[in-house]
């Protein structure tokens, strides 16, 4: 479920995974209004669903629709994932963090969260996972950044821990002595502006992470690659974090193999 969502690959690898699985199943996007959520949600156990995921906007909104939200994501303040249970009732997870996290292990296995300071960008649910996911692995100095400070304050408030929110005008000095950096926004995804970004601070050993993945390279990320940084796109985080989904609905964890990886990158090369 999302508002706009006929964008997402999604569908493909869950109904590769249907398939593979011999489940007699179909993921559909579900392109549904604000004003509409809470009736949408409410309608999955009548029409038979297993469970949603949720994409924006709908995370936060989310929370309050739900009859039991677990304490993952009543720590990051956002819904990823809901699970209808055998008598109706809907339950709420937060999977992007994990998502997060297994994606930077996949594809750097030598990765130590203690290895320096982060820089997030963004103070939407996707940031909110990401700053929970960092500070959980031991990330010890989260810097937050957002166009708008009040946001991020709140969102550092919210979480505690390592996470300070730092005003926009600074996002380019606070890149300095940083280990990794992450783009949370929307910004450099297909159909919007590029991110507002200057990387000469940034450590060239730094770790470049962006959760859009149409492109599979953002022009964050391409700024990133090109000066030498290690870059990494938000398409391993799309199919890390489906995995406990369908433990959750299915009893089935999937695996991310390289057949499914490739299935997604054709569909978005473009």
């Amino acid at each position: 479920m999302g508002w706009p969502v006929m964008h997402s690959r999604s569908p493909l690898m869950h109904n590769y995974w249907m398939q593979h699985h011999n489940l007699a199943g179909i993921y559909v996007p579900l392109a549904i209004p604000p004003a509409g959520l809470d009736a949408a949600l409410r309608a999955l156990h009548p029409l038979g669903f297993a469970g949603c995921n949720l994409t924006i906007p709908h995370k936060q909104e989310a929370m309050k629709s739900v009859d039991e939200v677990d304490a993952v994501a009543k720590a990051i303040g956002a819904i990823s994932c809901v699970t209808v249970r055998i008598d109706g009732s809907l339950e709420g997870t937060n999977n992007d963090c994990y998502g997060f996290i297994q994606s930077i292990r996949h594809e750097l296995p030598a990765w130590r969260a203690d290895a320096g300071p982060a820089v997030v960008i963004g103070a939407g649910g996707g940031a909110r996972a990401v700053c929970y996911a960092l500070a959980r692995e031991g990330v010890k100095e989260i810097r937050l950044v957002n166009r708008t400070f009040d946001r991020a304050k709140k969102v550092a408030d919210d979480l505690g821990g390592p996470t300070k929110a730092v005003a926009w005008e600074q996002r380019n000095e606070i890149q300095e002595g940083a280990a990794m950096i992450v783009n949370t926004t929307s910004q450099g995804m297909v159909g919007h502006s590029p991110l507002d970004l200057k990387l000469e601070k940034l450590p060239v050993s730094a770790l470049a992470m962006d959760i859009i993945y149409i492109p599979l390279e953002t022009p964050f990320l391409g700024a990133a690659r090109q000066r030498g940084n290690p870059t990494i796109n938000g398409l391993g985080m799309l199919l890390h974090q489906a995995r406990p989904a369908w433990r959750a609905w299915f009893g089935i964890e999937p695996e991310v193999t390289p057949e499914v990886r490739t299935i997604m990158e054709k569909s978005i090369e473009f």
